[in-house]
């Protein structure tokens, strides 16, 4: 089996790939950052990708960003996310999909590295490896729309009133701004959803749906 590592931390990074190669697992690359977990999997296609959640340059979500890229981007690639953080939100998004070769564990939790071990050749083998804790957050915690978190108040503003059916030239009036500003807002509203641009207008629609199923109160 093949791995590939992405822990900011160098006393855990070396730790980590000294337990994989006691126990026969080749550790082909070993990262601190985000961008470089996404070139290593490209390059050396591992079996596994083990992942901290918070990795420079903003120690907030850069492992978990990377982890959901590597899900559409490598299937073939199962993802460890191995971290002191739950982020429900992204975690949701990892397990989205499909609920196989992934797994979610947290450091202060694992008491024994066969253990680890066998949760990670689990994850590799197709299966899945989640704490308890994740679990218990996932089923305490409502689903949040994670594009919808990363907009700005004013993106949000303006997404609201797209929601009414208004246009940008209306929006413009109404919120006294220029034209070419709210086509810009329009644009990185369509890029924090993960709207990939289109010729029709159905990312307007989209969006919409988005905004309003997330202000839509629970059954």
């Amino acid at each position: 089996m093949r791995a590939v590592i992405a822990e900011d931390n160098v006393l855990m990074r070396d730790g980590i790939a000294a337990l994989l190669a006691d126990h026969d697992i080749t550790v082909a690359a070993a990262v601190d950052n985000g961008e470089d977990l996404l070139a290593a999997v490209a390059g050396h296609r591992p079996d596994v990708a083990i992942i901290d959640v918070r990795m420079p340059p903003t120690f907030t979500d850069e492992g978990l960003r990377a982890a959901i890229a590597i899900r559409r981007t490598h299937p073939g690639t199962a993802v460890l996310v191995f971290s002191q953080w739950i982020e429900t939100s992204y975690a949701r998004q990892l397990l989205h999909d499909s609920p196989t070769r992934v797994g979610y564990l947290l450091k202060d939790r694992i008491v024994s590295t066969v253990d680890f071990v066998e949760s990670l050749r689990r994850v590799a083998d197709g299966g899945t490896a989640l704490d308890p804790e994740v679990i218990r957050q996932l089923f305490a915690t409502p689903a949040v729309d994670a594009g919808l978190e990363r907009l700005s108040d004013r993106e949000r503003e303006i997404l609201a009133l797209l929601a009414e059916g208004r246009s940008n030239l209306a929006i413009a009036d109404r919120l006294h701004l220029a034209g070419r500003s709210v086509e810009k807002h329009v644009t990185s509203i369509f890029t924090k959803l993960d709207l990939a641009p289109a010729s029709t207008d159905h990312r307007r629609v989209l969006a919409v749906l988005r905004y309003l199923n997330a202000a839509r109160p629970p059954d």
